[in-house]
């Protein structure tokens, strides 16, 4: 899937603020599941350094990755917002958020989506999809971010 399958925007800070609320909700219910894209089909041709495994692997190598990316994401800022992208060949499926924290020198880059489910269609309650949280491959400039 290439880039031409994206079109991306920048919220607002209040939007941002209040996907963030959502997501802090989410997480603290109990009630929500997280699903951490370990091996994605983009990081085939890229560096190892570069992919989920290896970032969270290196950054946290003695614990549980579920644990790590609920903490994690507990702690984003609207200040570690960059954008919002919406992927067109799914239409149905909710915005993705992309962040950008820095640990230990190095920049990683975070993208999520959230799907907070009505509870008439919700068994598994809701669902948080991590499919970045790798070192970035080109450092972060101020710019990047519109909220800093």
């Amino acid at each position: 899937m290439g880039e031409e399958n994206y079109t991306k925007r920048i919220e607002s800070k209040l939007e941002v603020q209040t996907y963030l609320a959502q997501l802090k909700y989410a997480l603290n219910s109990g009630n929500t599941r997280i699903v951490f894209q370990k091996k994605r089909h983009a990081d085939e041709n890229r560096d190892e350094r570069y992919t989920n495994r290896y970032t969270i692997h290196t950054l946290f190598p003695d614990e549980d990755e579920i644990h790590v990316l609920k903490r994690e994401l507990l702690g984003l800022s609207y200040r570690d917002y960059i954008e919002t992208v919406k992927d067109t060949t799914f239409p149905g499926k909710s915005e993705m958020r992309v962040f950008g924290k820095t640990y230990s020198d190095r920049d990683v880059y975070i993208k999520i989506r959230v799907e907070l489910l009505s509870m008439k269609g919700a068994i598994g309650g809701n669902f948080i999809l991590v499919m970045s949280f790798h070192f970035a491959e080109v450092a972060f400039k101020d710019s990047d971010f519109p909220y800093r």
